[in-house]
């Protein structure tokens, strides 16, 4: 860092989840220190500690960058395709680099109560806007009822396919079980719904 003028505010805390991302997928989240990321980050723990006051806030973060090229929600022409296409790449990222670190984070909530907050708080916000996004196309395209633009009811489809992943403990569900969660739950739940 000899010569080089000291990083602050948005070019220092890329640097540090930069680092975290690195740690993260190096070492999983049970070896995710704030000593290491500091120093892959040529920074100090301080400067850590006043961004994300916690390893498991750090993690949530670092784990949501590296995801945040897959929150682009795909545009196949139909709210049919477009919900299987994203069901389909999360199920295939739950075999890859990115899912053992989703998968260390979840393991660690067992030891960290804060861990679970904050994938409740950052993960939960981030994952309905993608399905937001697609069911905003498909109301325009008369797919779907406009009361169908809840974060709840967007996000239905996801939480059914983490469910399989969790309570059958697999790495990956059968395609047919996704296609079964958009044809007999997702799109009757988004085209029938209408005001209480």
């Amino acid at each position: 860092m000899e010569g080089q003028g000291r990083r602050r505010g948005a070019a220092l805390e890329r640097a540090i989840l930069d680092a975290a991302v690195a740690e993260l997928l190096e070492a999983g989240y049970a070896g995710l220190t704030m000593d290491r990321v500091a120093k892959r980050a040529g920074t100090n723990k301080n400067a850590i500690y006043r961004r994300w006051p916690n390893r498991a806030a750090l993690g949530v973060a670092a784990y949501r960058q590296l995801a945040e090229e897959e929150l682009r929600p795909p545009d196949t022409g139909g709210l049919r395709g477009d919900a299987l296409a994203v069901l389909r790449k999360v199920n295939d990222d739950l075999g890859s680099p990115r899912g053992d670190v989703l998968r260390g984070l979840l393991a660690g909530i067992a030891d960290e109560p804060e861990l679970l907050a904050q994938i409740q708080g950052r993960l939960g916000d981030a994952a309905a806007g993608p399905w937001l996004t697609l069911l905003g196309r498909a109301v325009r395209r008369g797919e779907a009822s406009p009361e169908a633009l809840h974060p709840r009811v967007a996000t239905v489809a996801i939480a059914l396919l983490r469910n399989e992943y969790v309570t059958r403990g697999l790495a990956s569900v059968p395609d047919d079980t996704l296609v079964e969660i958009v044809d007999e739950v997702f799109l009757p739940l988004v085209r029938g719904r209408g005001p209480a």
